[in-house]
């Protein structure tokens, strides 16, 4: 590996990444990826330390991704399952913490339905103990850090295979479509696109929407084709109906003849868009299945794959800066 400098002791949100960091982590994941491709897929980086998975909400992605990452990196992993825990007798979600710290746990990655828990856990092991690494997996409607980090090496990668870095996206068109406001991959994804140059537009109904994302420095469309114009990449998102609690849209039908993503509306794009889903899909409602599964125009496999290298790299850079 080579010589990075990394000080974080915690990845709970991008909005204070900086440049370096994203190239440091996009460097780092590249190392993993070449890693990946051996016949021995697993280094001994972080033979003895303890990663704890305390996954709240549930997750298939990016839990089974953090563990086989840290798999590979030799970690000794705890998962947790909120359902077969001493949460349903009454214990709360810090106590639940304090116990994965006393069985040596260096590493906690958190994913929970409410946002600010990871911040939570990350202020009450520092004020324990300060030696225990927080990675926020998702968290509600806030962010989801990994998430972007994978986006953006797998955007970085298709422009630039020979040698990706974050500032290949300068000057890109990124269109984000679907439910932006319960997206906490949109939030991530636009301080990752932004820091590193890209132009962001958005379009949702305006219901999924509000006007206040404009403050991040991007474009607000409630009409798709204004969004698609000339768009280097289109990544859309899934409709998160289980945290809609009201109605929101007219129906699944009518949302993907306003808003769904088809070869057709491709048309309107840059020459060599590409497509791409954080997951899991809902098949023709946010994206037509047969563009999905083209390989030519979708870059979702490629996110998978590259998920795990992400992860990876983040397990390393905070688990040599305990």
């Amino acid at each position: 590996m080579t010589d990075i400098t990394w000080q974080r002791r915690h990845i709970i949100s991008l909005a204070d990444f900086k440049p370096h960091d994203y190239a440091t982590v996009i460097q780092t994941a590249l190392s993993f990826l070449e890693v990946l491709s051996r016949r021995n897929k697993k280094v001994p980086t972080l033979q003895s330390k303890v990663v704890a998975n305390l996954f709240f909400e549930s997750s298939t992605r990016t839990r089974n991704s953090f563990e086989l990452a840290a798999k590979r990196l030799s970690a000794d992993t705890l998962n947790f399952a909120p359902g077969t825990s001493s949460l349903s007798k009454g214990e709360t979600i810090l106590d639940t913490a304090r116990t994965f710290l006393a069985m040596g746990t260096d590493i906690m990655v958190i994913r929970h339905q409410s946002a600010g828990v990871p911040l939570a856990i990350a202020r009450d092991m520092d004020a324990l103990s300060g030696k225990v690494a927080i990675l926020n997996a998702g968290d509600g409607k806030h962010e989801h850090p990994s998430q972007a980090l994978l986006d953006l090496l797998t955007l970085c990668m298709y422009l630039n295979p020979q040698d990706p870095k974050p500032n290949d996206l300068k000057g890109k068109k990124v269109a984000i479509v679907g439910d932006i406001l319960h997206s906490r991959v949109a939030r991530s994804n636009l301080w990752s696109l932004i820091t590193n140059g890209a132009e962001v537009h958005l379009a949702a109904p305006p219901t999924l929407l509000p006007a206040d994302f404009a403050a991040y420095g991007v474009h607000l469309h409630h009409q798709l084709e204004p969004a698609l114009e000339d768009a280097d990449f289109v990544m859309t998102l899934r409709l998160q109906m289980e945290r809609m609690g009201q109605f929101l849209i007219p129906s699944l039908r009518e949302y993907h003849t306003q808003y769904g993503i088809t070869r057709d509306r491709l048309r309107k794009c840059a020459p060599n868009v590409q497509v791409l889903h954080p997951g899991p899909v809902n098949r023709g409602v946010e994206i037509s299945s047969d563009l999905m599964d083209d390989p030519r125009l979708s870059l979702i496999d490629k996110q998978v794959t590259n998920g795990v290298a992400i992860r990876m790299s983040l397990l390393y850079l905070l688990g040599t800066a305990i």
